[in-house]
């Protein structure tokens, strides 16, 4: 990028059901470095599905007072999407209800070596 740039990781995990009565809720694994009150913050995702895990990553760091909050993903699922009003700016690729391993995306903790994307054969 050739503006002044930070990059920071945040890991977020969900509960289990039984854990939470029922209801599925993220929480944070790894927070934040550094601080973004009044800095722009573009979040990377690799897929947004449902929504709901972005959802809340935007609603905690937006408590934060970010000067603006936008969200980029290389793979999208709008048509599984049970949260609207993401700030979902930019994405890659709109991709069919398929799970894929390589290049990054795993199943079981396998294949994310493979150099390109492939259709994982769920059983």
């Amino acid at each position: 990028m050739p503006i002044l740039h930070h990059v920071d990781f945040i890991e977020l995990a969900g509960y289990g059901r039984a854990e939470t009565g029922g209801q599925r809720q993220a929480r944070f694994l790894k927070d934040l470095d550094e601080e973004i009150q009044g800095r722009h913050v573009l979040l990377v995702e690799d897929v947004v599905d449902t929504g709901l895990t972005l959802n809340y990553l935007c609603r905690s760091l937006a408590l934060r007072a970010p000067a603006s909050l936008a969200a980029v993903s290389l793979f999208d699922r709008p048509y599984r999407r049970v949260v609207e009003d993401l700030p979902l700016r930019y994405v890659g690729f709109t991709i069919p209800d398929e799970f894929f391993v390589g290049y990054g995306f795993d199943l079981d903790e396998r294949y994310r070596n493979l150099p390109d994307l492939h259709v994982a054969q769920l059983n």
